[in-house]
């Protein structure tokens, strides 16, 4: 069966990844020039297997007093107001609940327990490097409130067999010395061995070119899709600004575009982009081996080979890139002023980046069938998109299995789902 995959971020590749090794013929298509040049381009890096909490929480409402002034340093809120906003917020405000939250955080939990052995296990395959580590993860913490959120979620965790220890930061900066330099003050920490670090954008084009090369896969880029072609209920291909590309079925992994497209053909999802920045520095004087993140402030640090990653904050701006140079400057002075030695910060070559992250109201992805026959979605990973690609990539191609069969014995089709999709599909 031949699948187009509209996408070519780390969750598309994945995607195509796992459809190809079903057996099928598959197309990528994306706008950019190349694989991985939009939200997997140079985000945190973390592979956070541990840290999947959901934005969606009663915490997050304690917030709630500064985003409405403005005051909240790490996230910013200043998206044009549209019925679908609205939707999406009153969509979220409802997950807010300890129930909601725990069942979210949950269910990603799994689905990133499954990611790591399927990315170790592929990286044997792959043999060779992007800057993959066994890092393991510290998240910094400031209150005793947050230690007492960390205590409850880390025994949610054990069930699972993922360890994420609480620690004092004493305990903290024998595991971490670096972490000695930066300001604080800290009440105490998180830490997850378990946790990796990896480039995401230099995995992609590592096993995009796996794809083309053994698996024949066709990669069409500096392609704009125009929208999808539909007869009756059934998608028979896309609409593109070079011409129309018959396929089986489709898959849209677009991200934050992901909603715009489907809703050419009546199929609403609530995703909303949340822009979030990055710097690549030289390393200062202490870089961390293990992945680190300063909770209260909302930024990480990440080594990568002989660079420095520091990536946060989740703004919800629509589409605007308008204070992306303000943004970026002020995620540099915070990082600065907490972690002075971690990086090279007067280095003018800082690699400044900003991308949306697609983030859905309960913070799980979007992964199955649609109401239409061969229409099919993996998107909405928010802030975890490199760490849940591959997993939410092996279960497309499970949905997908039951159309493709159908379709092999030359049946009619039936709209495929999965019990494991995200709440926030409606058509």
């Amino acid at each position: 069966m031949h699948v187009a995959v509209l996408g070519a971020g780390v969750v598309g590749i994945t995607t195509a990844h796992f459809l190809a090794e079903a057996g099928h013929e598959v197309t990528i298509i994306d706008q950019a020039p190349g694989v991985a040049r939009e939200c997997s381009a140079a985000n945190g890096a973390q592979l956070s297997y541990s840290y999947t909490e959901v934005m969606a929480s009663p915490s997050f409402l304690l917030r709630l007093p500064g985003l409405t002034a403005g005051t909240d340093a790490a996230i910013h809120v200043r998206p044009p107001l549209t019925a679908d906003l609205i939707r999406w917020g009153l969509g979220f405000l409802g997950q807010c609940t300890r129930s909601s939250a725990a069942a979210n955080t949950r269910a990603n939990l799994e689905m990133a327990v499954r990611s790591a052995q399927l990315l170790r296990d592929l990286r044997d395959e792959l043999r060779a490097d992007f800057h993959y580590r066994q890092a393991g993860k510290l998240i910094l913490l400031s209150s005793d409130r947050e230690l007492d959120d960390a205590r409850r979620a880390s025994a949610v965790k054990a069930e699972l067999g993922v360890r994420a220890n609480v620690v004092s930061i004493e305990e903290a900066i024998d595991i971490e010395p670096a972490i000695a330099a930066m300001a604080g003050p800290y009440a105490g920490a998180v830490y997850s061995p378990g946790d990796d670090v990896g480039d995401s954008s230099e995995f992609a084009e590592l096993l995009a070119e796996r794809l083309e090369q053994q698996r024949g896969a066709r990669f069409l880029f500096e392609t704009s899709i125009t929208g999808l072609i539909r007869e009756g209920d059934t998608i028979l291909g896309v609409r593109t600004a070079g011409g129309d590309v018959e396929a089986d079925a489709v898959v849209v992994c677009l991200g934050a575009w992901s909603p715009a497209l489907l809703g050419k053909v009546d199929v609403r999802i609530r995703v909303a982009p949340v822009r979030g920045y990055s710097l690549t520095l030289p390393p200062g004087r202490t870089m961390p081996s293990a992945s680190v993140t300063d909770y209260g402030r909302r930024f990480v640090v990440t080594r990568l080979g002989e660079k420095v990653r520091i990536a946060g904050y989740a703004d919800f701006v629509g589409f605007s890139t308008r204070k992306d140079g303000r943004r970026i400057q002020h995620l540099l002075e915070t990082a600065r002023a907490a972690a002075p030695q971690v990086a090279d910060f007067g280095c003018p070559d800082n690699h400044a980046w900003g991308g949306y992250r697609p983030m859905t109201p309960d913070g799980r992805p979007i992964v199955g069938g649609t109401r239409l026959d061969g229409l099919f979605v993996n998107t909405g990973h928010g802030t975890l998109g490199w760490t849940l690609a591959l997993a939410s990539a092996e279960r497309l191609a499970d949905a997908i299995a039951p159309y493709a069969y159908s379709y092999r014995n030359d049946l009619t089709a039936t709209p495929v789902t999965t019990t494991e999709a995200s709440s926030s599909v409606s058509t």
